[in-house]
């Protein structure tokens, strides 16, 4: 995609004044300071980028997947395992101009896309990026990694610049919804979020190295003494969705940060209730995707700040 030099120095100044980004719709302006819901401010903020190897298999492949952790988040999820950087606001603040660096330094270590985990509150800043990145060579597949409480306006507005949608399908209750993440109408909108995503790029196209080059993975991360909501996501996206569509099962759940002090969940999964949900996997006839093998956990993300 070749932009403009006009098209690039727009993209350069995003309008953050009423910030509408995401579901919450907080209309703070960000250009003046203020910090919105999502606690995010003017300025691109990120934790750090490496080359992560343990994405599910058509997204690391064997060179790793080019990751780039943004700070903040607009869910407050209890049990975040990057609550460090999601909630506490762990990270550094940088340029445009920085970001679409990082973007090719990244290419330039022969990763196979671009994985941007936790976009939703610089999604301007992130397109403006990928713009400028783009004039200067970026040609590797965009990953658009969310929590799935997005804005249909936002991702319309991405539209053309991501390849790959990556979003969570957490829960089928607001109850649990409203526990767990201190959010309201989460499947609603989650479920809309992700039907426009699937009109975006369509049905997952992966090479004959088995690398994903477009389409969309629903992840679901199981959560203790929490089957039936697991149960419920999954028949949704069956019935609603697409039975072809590529799901990814995760079992990598432990109780941390806040969730150590809630009965329910301060405990890992254990074999009956996961295999409880293989079974039902396997009696939906669910087409493709992953299931996460339980205790298989993420190892610890490198910070490089080389640019």
């Amino acid at each position: 995609m070749i932009e403009s030099k006009e098209h690039i120095k727009k993209a350069q100044n995003p309008i953050t004044q009423k910030c509408i980004l995401c579901p919450h719709k907080c209309k703070v302006d960000r250009n003046a300071g203020k910090i919105g819901r999502c606690k995010a401010g003017k300025n691109i903020k990120i934790a750090l980028y490496s080359t992560h190897n343990f994405e599910e298999p058509c997204i690391s492949g064997k060179k790793g997947s080019g990751t780039v952790f943004f700070s903040n988040c607009n869910l407050n999820c209890i049990y975040c395992q990057n609550y460090e950087i999601s909630q506490l606001g762990k990270g550094k603040e940088i340029t445009i101009e920085n970001l679409a660096e990082i973007f090719l330094i990244q290419q330039s270590k022969k990763v196979e896309n671009i994985n941007l985990v936790t976009p939703t509150s610089y999604a301007e800043q992130i397109k403006a990026a990928i713009i400028l990145a783009k004039s200067k060579g970026l040609k590797i597949p965009i990953i658009y990694n969310t929590n799935g409480y997005e804005n249909i306006e936002t991702l319309k507005m991405l539209e053309g610049y991501i390849d790959i949608y990556l979003p969570d399908l957490k829960y089928y209750y607001d109850k649990t919804a409203k526990k767990y993440s201190k959010i309201d109408n989460y499947f609603k909108i989650a479920t809309k979020a992700i039907k426009e995503m699937y009109r975006q790029v369509g049905g997952t196209k992966i090479d004959k190295n088995g690398i994903i080059k477009k389409g969309l993975i629903i992840r679901h991360l199981v959560l203790p003494g929490n089957i039936q909501n697991s149960k419920k996501i999954l028949k949704y996206i069956k019935e609603n969705i697409d039975p072809r569509v590529y799901i990814s099962i995760m079992a990598q759940y432990f109780p941390t940060y806040k969730a150590k002090e809630d009965s329910k969940i301060n405990r890992k999964l254990t074999k009956k209730e996961y295999e409880e949900i293989e079974d039902f996997v396997y009696s939906l006839n669910l087409e493709n995707g992953y299931l996460q093998e339980l205790g298989e956990h993420e190892e610890e993300y490198v910070p490089n700040w080389d640019i």
